[in-house]
């Protein structure tokens, strides 16, 4: 290699190192959880960052801006809403962030603790969206299939008291009329005639015992 492109080459080797977590550190770049609920974030890192500490922080992720970090591997931490632990055999480590609030929304990032170097980070963007209203069932409309079926009373006149006839029957005055026609020419000429009938009977044997 030349003298001019080892030159050209160097400068973009030191902008690769200098890239937070570049190839040893990854994760996903936009989360998405609903207000009340949980979203969890897997960072994921390379072997030789085993037994490092890993954190959470809020970006840019600075000493006084780490939200928790690891202690111990496979023993989770928890502060307040926000937990994080460490999973070894996979290789990674998980952020958990419960009853989610809108303003828990922001730039957040994953991160390894490195020693006397540039910590290794990984910028995540949680998005926190409003819960969807419940949804509520439609009215069920007057008279539909399903619903108890009333059967038609009697109507009552709130100013006599009486019962108003059913428009469906006959009225009462026709069959009062009916009836006074038929005791008239049937019934009263019958008690008549079986009266007449006795009194006939009668009247022999008491002229007979007055002779």
């Amino acid at each position: 290699m030349t003298p001019r492109g080892r030159a050209g080459w160097l400068p973009s080797a030191l902008l690769l190192l200098q890239v937070p977590g570049c190839l040893s550190l990854s994760g996903p770049s936009r989360v998405t959880g609903i207000v009340g609920g949980s979203l969890s974030v897997e960072c994921h890192y390379r072997e030789e960052f085993i037994n490092n500490s890993k954190y959470w922080c809020k970006f840019p992720c600075v000493l006084l801006r780490k939200m928790l970090e690891t202690t111990e591997p496979e023993r989770e931490v928890r502060r307040g809403r926000v937990s994080i632990r460490d999973r070894p055999a996979n290789l990674t480590f998980t952020v958990t962030l419960e009853s989610l609030r809108e303003e828990d929304a922001g730039t957040y990032g994953c991160g390894i603790d490195v020693p006397i170097s540039l910590d290794l980070t990984f910028q995540v963007e949680v998005s926190v969206t409003p819960a969807p209203a419940a949804a509520t069932s439609p009215e069920r409309p007057t008279g539909s299939p399903g619903s108890p079926t009333t059967l038609p009373g009697p109507t009552w006149s709130t100013a006599s008291g009486q019962e108003t006839p059913d428009p469906g029957h006959p009225p009462r005055s026709r069959l009062g009329s009916a009836h006074f026609l038929l005791l008239v020419f049937l019934k009263v000429p019958l008690l008549l005639g079986l009266l007449g009938a006795v009194l006939w009977v009668h009247r022999p044997l008491s002229s007979s015992e007055n002779r």
